[in-house]
């Protein structure tokens, strides 16, 4: 069983102020939480889990670190009860626990908060968070003789009390599907402690938040602990650990390789214990000089594209162009048209005005099988909705959009899918099987699953990488960058848009910044280049160019 001497925030100290992130504080050592004891898993091949330890104190944020595929959500399912261990002992709160089901972790506790949304879109949010409840139990009024619609006030009123404990303001009345990624977040965060848990688990929760929602996040992961709640919180970011955790375990292939306070250990000693190796700058990664304008045409061109929406309002006007053997970085804070431009240059949506040039070829309005065949390809931000199918194996999903090389009479030749998708494995460090359904991969590994088929295009020409370190651990995005630069010197032109704005300067050749749906500015790559970036991002004009 892990042991630590650091002192966590207790239960009954009062809440940070708003907009405060307060790091742990010292107090004596608190009662376990949870307590795992010499966990295993395996599935088929695949050891995802050996002998795992380690306890998450009541009143304390627990972060565990690991490589995609280290076996993190394993251990948090289990925890949920959507897995059982094959070896191992569970104890909530100091008595033995065995979940038989995610409503049976509920029921005795356990809250988990997954890092794609449970939620249906097409209803409120107080619909949603009636689902599967009984009002009776949850109502803030146990008057028998109240209606249902009395019931639904009563619970309404308490979920409102327990919002404005955490500070969780929502709009309840709204349907999902109109709220912000941000907004979702916390109404699943809310979810969860209707049922007062005692131990909260938060798989990756900030990989689908903008950067100006994450510091919120965290600050309420310290409101929840200091009222006595334990935190599992299961993250990539090293930034996010320094702020938040009390103590950070580390899983490295299914083993616990470290498990201690975090004022014992620095964040590159965490990194070493992840990957296994010491890991350089982005802007250390090996390139030659981009080309100059003068001597290399735009090899695509966006001109004067326009999009409005269903209700008639313009969310794009922009143009810009991208030289063969360049990375153009696109940085904006999330939902200035980034989202309807990637959808564009795809072929997934149509725009209202304006064209795509393609080395001179006309691509407006293309079918995405149409941009394949000509060299195009997209990594898009949402790879569940448009970049793979869960359903189909991993050879299956590394040939979409290429089938028909593997077919023979109307029928696939499996065979040989599956000696194609095996290099590309390796060649990525997809760390899953061929025959491997694509919905038992971490996000991490499907996220390079989506990387290698796009990138082995062997008539590569235009890469669109939207977002394509999201959700990955920090040997993994520079595995992914270290691709995307070996793109850039086979001659592919590059738009990389992302919200990690150090990663974008470290690795773009120049950036663009889209503010409103327009570009508003223009900079050198650079780390240097942060502060006009951000003023720009903002929607500042700068006094010079």
């Amino acid at each position: 069983m892990a042991t630590a001497t650091r002192e966590v925030v207790a239960p009954d100290a009062a809440p940070p102020a708003a907009g405060e992130l307060s790091g742990p504080r010292l107090r004596p050592a608190a009662p376990a939480a949870l307590a795992i004891d010499a966990v295993s898993k395996r599935f088929g091949a695949l050891q995802a889990l050996e002998d795992v330890s380690l306890e998450v104190r009541a009143g304390e944020v627990h972060c565990l670190l690991g490589e995609n595929g280290a076996g993190k959500s394993t251990l948090c399912n289990i925890v949920f009860g959507v897995h059982a261990p094959d070896r191992g002992s569970l104890a909530l709160a100091g008595s033995p626990f065995r979940p038989r089901g995610p409503a049976h972790a509920l029921a005795s506790g356990v809250a988990m908060v997954h890092q794609h949304f449970s939620l249906v879109g097409n209803l409120s949010g107080l619909e949603n968070l009636l689902l599967g409840r009984d009002l009776r139990q949850l109502a803030a009024a146990s008057d028998d003789r109240l209606g249902r619609s009395g019931l639904i006030r009563s619970f309404q009123r308490r979920v409102e009390a327990l919002g404005a404990r955490y500070g969780l303001t929502l709009d309840l009345s709204r349907p999902v599907e109109d709220l912000a990624v941000g907004e979702r977040q916390r109404l699943e965060v809310l979810k969860c402690l209707l049922g007062e848990p005692v131990l909260l688990v938060l798989d990756e929760p900030t990989a689908v938040l903008p950067p100006r929602e994450v510091a919120g996040l965290l600050e309420l992961c310290r409101r929840i602990a200091a009222q006595g709640c334990g935190i599992l919180l299961v993250t990539h970011k090293l930034a996010e650990i320094a702020a938040v955790a009390d103590r950070t375990s580390v899983l490295r292939r299914g083993k616990l390789v470290h498990s201690s306070a975090m004022g014992k250990i620095q964040l590159d000693d965490l990194v070493r214990s992840m990957v296994g190796r010491e890991l350089r700058p982005l802007s250390a990664l090996e390139r030659s000089a981009p080309p100059s304008a003068a001597r290399s045409a735009a090899l695509l061109k966006v001109e004067q594209l326009g999009y409005r929406d269903g209700h008639g309002a313009q969310r794009l006007d922009l143009s810009l162009e991208v030289r063969a053997g360049e990375i153009v970085g696109l940085a904006g804070v999330e939902g200035n048209g980034q989202s309807e431009l990637g959808a564009i240059l795809a072929g997934l949506l149509a725009p209202s005005a304006g064209r795509i040039l393609l080395d001179g070829r006309d691509v407006t309005g293309a079918a995405p099988r149409t941009l394949t065949q000509l060299g195009v390809a997209i990594v898009p931000d949402d790879r569940h909705a448009v970049a793979c199918h869960l359903g189909l194996s991993v050879a299956e999903n590394l040939s979409l959009g290429r089938l028909e090389r593997f077919s023979r009479f109307g029928l696939l030749r499996r065979s040989a899918l599956r000696d194609a998708a095996a290099p590309l494995l390796a060649a990525f460090d997809v760390r899953a099987q061929p025959d491997d359904v694509m919905r038992q991969l971490s996000g991490g590994n499907q996220q390079k699953l989506v990387l290698a088929r796009e990138l082995s295009l062997a008539s590569l020409r235009f890469l669109l990488a939207a977002q394509p370190t999201r959700g990955l651990d920090a040997g993994a995005v520079e595995a992914v960058y270290r691709e995307i630069l070996r793109a850039r010197e086979r001659g592919a032109a590059v738009l990389l848009v992302s919200s990690e704005l150090d990663e974008l300067l470290a690795i773009a050749d120049r950036v663009l910044v889209i503010y409103r749906g327009q570009i508003v500015g223009e900079r050198p790559g650079g780390p240097d280049q942060s502060e006009a970036v951000g003023r720009l991002m903002s929607g500042q004009r700068l006094e010079c160019a």
